[in-house]
């Protein structure tokens, strides 16, 4: 891979950066079914319905399930913190993720003597640590900063790495050079940064709160802002900064619950289904959280997939019969909605746009029904385990007679809108040459993508100098993007194909992209 590195953009900042919060929340989607089915299968309510599931080892494995599931939301904010430095971090990743909780650790270290100094610790006065918002963190008492503070710690270890990480020192001191400087600079720095914190962090949380009170103020229009928010911004890769707010934030709300204050819709739902006092879910948590999606997810996106099947010419639909299914599978299973929303995003942007305005909607109609389904992908594993079983309180009858009204809704807007204004979606045009290509491709390797196909449509390895991925798309650093082919790409089985500028691209897949990036990676790496 080229060594050339244009400066990257405060857009494409952003976009990385959403990006590394990918992997610890991919880990916390897999502790929440972890902890929800734990839970469910341990409660009163199961148990009294399903008395054999009340034996003393089945009931030790879903303890077991619970407590494991819990680690996620323990140690979320640290998490963050080592995420951020290791996804955004071009080399020696290994030793930026070590900074990162090395960076963390020595805040909360730094926030504690600050306290101490001031008298406010030690002190065991309930009113006066919650006053200054101090919670124990890796079992040092600071100040809880939340996820905002990780992500200004991987902020600042990220770029204190990619100015460290190659420095050279005289050589009396040449041992504590090169990556080895990188956990050193970051002590010094983070113990000064968090000197301040407790000066500045007020001003942070204020700014939150507002934030979280004009969403809240919205009333039942507040959960249809987010979602469609999260829809329209997903195009650019940028839904993960307004989703992390919501979810982690005091954006999303702040709740009391087995004695502990905290903040963030989703950080609220998993703290009250890992107590044993609470019954129930909070209805302001979970409106901005699973049950909002379900709408569009399980019924919507399917319905305008069947829409897409009937429109495609006849001698078509059988060359684009898997790449639907494929795609509606991926968004009802596992709730990546992007290789179905891809096929008529560039295409008819309106069509998104209703798209967008529809998923928020549902977010609404949800919440106006009281339903309380949490966790964060809207598939049907979410609906199965936090909703049914929880029971008839989580109110999750109501998901199939909403999903199904909107799929009724959008198999009748985008029929009609494909066939009025000859949309040219998936099997429409004369000869659907991409979708027969792509097919023949697959297999190729152990992707199913023609990947070196894929590789020569980039421009060959030379063109490319940077290289990674996120949930569903590849994100590259172009030399020349005039010898980019994105008929070529569309040809080998990608969804779809971003120009953010002159020199960024974002080649769309579906959920095997991290296939595709590793095998890519190998070809890059290989000698020419």
């Amino acid at each position: 891979m080229t060594t050339n590195r244009q400066k990257i953009t405060l857009w494409e900042f952003f976009q990385s950066l959403g990006k590394t919060f990918m992997l610890p929340v991919a880990l916390l989607s897999f502790c929440g079914i972890m902890l929800g089915i734990g839970s469910s299968l341990s409660s009163h309510d199961v148990l009294t319905l399903i008395p054999f599931l009340d034996n003393t080892v089945l009931q030790l494995i879903f303890t077991w399930m619970s407590k494991t599931g819990s680690f996620a939301f323990s140690y979320l904010p640290v998490m963050f913190a080592i995420a951020i430095p290791l996804g955004m971090a071009r080399e020696n990743k290994g030793v930026a993720a070590f900074a990162g909780f090395v960076g963390f650790t020595v805040m909360n270290l730094s926030v504690n003597f600050w306290l101490t100094a001031k008298g406010i610790l030690p002190n065991g006065d309930a009113a006066l640590l919650k006053a200054n918002n101090v919670q124990t963190i890796l079992g040092i008492q600071s100040i809880d900063t939340g996820i905002l503070g990780a992500v200004i710690v991987g902020i600042i270890v990220y770029r204190l790495h990619e100015r460290f990480h190659t420095i050279r020192l005289p050589d009396a001191l040449a041992f504590f050079g090169g990556t080895r400087f990188v956990p050193i600079i970051t002590t010094v720095v983070m113990g000064l940064v968090g000197l301040v914190v407790p000066l500045i962090w007020p001003f942070f949380a204020k700014g939150i709160t507002g934030l979280g009170w004009v969403i809240n103020s919205a009333g039942n229009l507040g959960p249809m802002i987010f979602g469609t928010g999260e829809r329209l911004l997903l195009p650019f890769g940028l839904q993960h900064i307004l989703v992390a707010i919501i979810r982690f934030t005091e954006a999303g709300g702040t709740m009391d619950v087995c004695g502990h204050s905290v903040s963030g819709a989703l950080t609220i739902f998993q703290a009250q289904l890992s107590c044993p006092t609470t019954s129930g879910f909070a209805e302001s948590a979970t409106r901005f959280l699973s049950q909002g999606k379900m709408p569009a997810f399980l019924g919507g996106l399917p319905g305008a997939a069947l829409a897409m099947y009937h429109c495609a010419r006849p001698e078509n639909r059988h060359k684009i019969k898997g790449l639907l299914i494929s795609g509606v599978v991926a968004c009802v299973v596992g709730g990546t909605t992007e290789p179905i929303e891809f096929l008529f995003l560039f295409v008819a942007p309106v069509l998104y746009l209703i798209h967008a305005l529809l998923t928020g909607l549902g977010f609404t109609v949800m919440a106006l029904l009281g339903v309380t389904i949490g966790n964060t992908d809207g598939n049907v594993i979410d609906f199965v385990v936090f909703g049914i079983l929880h029971g008839l309180s989580t109110k999750w009858y109501w998901v199939p007679v909403v999903a199904a009204i909107w799929f009724v809704g959008y198999y009748a807007i985008f029929r009609f809108a494909i066939m009025r204004w000859n949309i040219k979606t998936p099997g429409r045009e004369l000869e659907s040459r991409d979708a027969e290509k792509s097919i023949a491709s697959a297999g190729a390797g152990k992707s199913g993508y023609n990947t070196p196909a894929i590789l020569a449509a980039l421009g060959g390895s030379e063109n490319i100098s940077s290289l990674d991925n996120c949930l569903t798309r590849l994100r590259l650093s172009i030399v020349d993007m005039s010898k980019v082919d994105d008929a070529v790409l569309k040809a080998n089985g990608a969804i779809g194909v971003v120009h953010l500028n002159a020199h960024s691209l974002q080649v769309v897949i579906g959920p095997q992209v991290q296939s595709v990036k590793d095998e890519m990676a190998q070809l890059i790496s290989q000698p020419a």
